[in-house]
């Protein structure tokens, strides 16, 4: 009796998951937006690669309630037919977002499937989610530079060494594979982050003090979704800033 519980369970949980995998099916032509504040709005398609649905479009800025940011997307609710795309166009209404750097909200894109003629079938509205970087015009610097003006540090609280990371710039950097290589040791203080303008992120270290004599390589995510690939040399304690690794020609 046990098993055959089992058994059904294992079946019911599969057919979960199948419905949940039948019902994700749209796809975003970028994986982040970058708005120019010159202009009033950006665009992004949305590709339905399944049946005919509904989507749901809204912009938020904490992640936690639509219309938190004074931005709005046009068209909210769309219906799109299998194998067909749909432009959505996120409009500034001009007011309310900082002039002095660049801010960051959030494109959320749901999902609405038709309802299932199959009994007993379990359906979820997947929700995709990706962020659009608002750029006022008259930025001193620009945006590719950014990686190059974080400063780097090896510092120390109760015992424990920290990587201390900047961001004097006016930019986001996003990052990803973080390394630090001291001796024949490696170490990823984090996997990926983001750090906005003016920020500073510490992250613990595993107790080494050889860390501030060490290799940091990191990975920046540019405007198109690209890595380029970035490295620094930490002496001491002083703040260093990384430099751009050249990539082998073909």
């Amino acid at each position: 009796m046990f098993n055959r519980r089992f058994f059904s369970l294992c079946m019911g949980l599969q057919c979960a998951l199948m419905a949940t995998q039948a019902s994700a099916g749209i796809s975003l032509s970028a994986t982040r937006l970058v708005f120019d504040g010159e202009h009033r709005e950006v665009s992004i398609k949305v590709r339905n690669n399944g049946d005919d649905l509904l989507i749901q479009s809204w912009i938020d800025g904490d992640g936690s309630t639509a219309g938190s940011a004074p931005f709005a997307v046009t068209p909210p609710l769309a219906r799109i037919l299998a194998k067909q795309q749909q432009l959505l166009r996120v409009i500034y209404e001009g007011t309310g977002m900082p002039t002095d750097k660049e801010s960051v909200v959030w494109l959320n894109v749901q999902e609405i499937p038709q309802a299932s003629k199959e009994k007993n079938t379990l359906q979820l509205a997947v929700r995709q989610r990706i962020k659009v970087f608002f750029r006022p015009p008259g930025l001193a610097t620009k945006a590719y530079l950014a990686p190059k003006q974080l400063l780097w540090q090896i510092g120390e609280q109760e015992g424990h060494a920290l990587l201390k990371i900047t961001n004097p710039g006016l930019y986001h950097v996003s990052m990803s594979d973080i390394t630090l290589q001291f001796g024949a040791k490696t170490e990823h203080p984090v996997d990926s982050m983001m750090i906005a303008p003016g920020e500073t992120k510490s992250f613990t270290l595993k107790g080494t003090k050889n860390a501030n004599y060490s290799t940091l390589t990191f990975s920046s995510i540019n405007d198109y979704g690209a890595q380029d690939r970035y490295k620094a040399t930490l002496n001491g304690n002083s703040a260093v800033s990384a430099t751009a690794v050249q990539k082998n020609a073909d």
